[in-house]
């Protein structure tokens, strides 16, 4: 019976966890998409991964995220991380996404 039980908090940690990762990446793209726009800026990135990780379900799925937005001449790279909601006691997981794409110019 521990087995079983141990075997099921496995499997929902590891759905958390997944469910997560796939909120920070999604974050992150949404961050760089804005700070890449052509008049993009690293607020307009910054704000739009916030909002994004808000509308996911905040905290409840991401604690304590960080975003950080940065863009260069060619490129805009948004970073997002956090920790993950833990059904595992004394354990802490955290997820890490970065995405990084081309500056919109006009050519």
């Amino acid at each position: 019976m521990p087995l079983l039980f141990m075997l099921l908090f496995a499997g929902v940690q590891g759905a958390m966890f997944y469910h997560a990762r796939s909120v920070a990446i999604a974050a992150a793209q949404e961050g760089a998409r804005a700070a890449a726009a052509q008049t993009g800026t690293t607020g307009d990135g910054h704000t739009a991964a916030a909002a994004f990780l808000q509308s996911a379900g905040g905290e409840d799925v991401l604690r304590g995220a960080t975003v950080q937005v940065t863009r260069t001449a060619t490129t805009a790279t948004a970073r997002v991380s956090g920790t993950i909601q833990s059904v595992i006691p004394g354990w802490s997981p955290t997820v890490s996404s970065q995405v990084a794409v081309p500056v919109e110019r006009i050519t």
